[in-house]
């Protein structure tokens, strides 16, 4: 299994997501508070707030991280563009671009290629992340775009929107081998039904970079709770 040495290093291999589309900005800067207090790898949220985010966790070194193209990513390269555009501007560390399985599907790499290639220049040094709904497509599928996301330099792969999830570990692992085959040098992101830290040591241990959860904050606590707040005094040594 993979060894997590305390809760500090628990968070740092999660993206804690949070993209509630219900939420109202105070229920949002009390997330972000909570947040705030550990040492998490990012934060995922709208991009209406990201200027929110980037004042509450300016004294941390949480990334922050906003969706493009969510949640099904048909949206014209130029539409794309102009999102990624604002969401700079407001302030995101990472975008994660929801990839056009319409192209995929009809074999349109090259158009696949152009908006990559458009994005990749956008954001210079910032993190992309694309987003490719991997319970909707065939593994050879999930090779082809692998190789072609790697081929443009993007940063991650994510596998879910977290609409369309594998509801088994090993449908997880299965993605996590078709990409470490066919893209070796692209990190994995996993996301979607990841709530709890035994599964998501399973996926660690299968490969995964980095975990992507909407309970990423009680992850962290359960584990912290149970391995570094135990109190225990120990009994005096008898010699006699």
């Amino acid at each position: 299994m993979y060894k997590i040495k305390n809760s500090k290093e628990l968070a740092s291999l999660i993206n804690c997501m949070n993209l509630n589309n219900m939420i109202n900005e105070e229920e949002m800067s009390a997330y972000l508070d909570k947040i705030s207090k550990l040492n998490f790898n990012s934060i995922t949220i709208s991009p209406t707030y990201v200027p929110l985010a980037k004042e509450k966790l300016a004294n941390t070194d949480i990334k922050i991280g906003t969706v493009i193209g969510f949640p099904l990513g048909f949206e014209t390269t130029e539409g794309k563009i102009a999102e990624a555009k604002q969401a700079l501007k407001d302030g995101a560390d990472e975008l994660e671009v929801v990839l056009n399985l319409n192209y995929l599907k009809d074999h349109k790499f090259k158009l696949i290629n152009d908006e990559l290639t458009q994005l990749r220049t956008l954001l210079g040094d910032k993190t992309l992340k694309v987003i490719v709904e991997m319970q909707a497509i065939e593994d050879s599928e999930k090779a082809a775009i692998a190789k072609v996301l790697e081929e443009n330099k993007v940063d991650y792969i994510k596998t879910s929107t977290g609409f369309v999830a594998p509801d088994n570990i090993y449908s997880k692992v299965n993605d996590i081998n078709i990409i470490q085959k066919y893209a070796p040098q692209l990190k994995i992101e996993i996301y979607g039904g990841v709530d709890n830290y035994k599964l998501a040591n399973q996926i660690l241990t299968g490969g995964a970079d980095l975990i992507a959860s909407n309970e990423g904050y009680d992850i962290v606590e359960r584990y912290r709770t149970l391995r570094e707040n135990t109190q225990v005094t120990p009994k005096p040594i008898r010699f006699d």
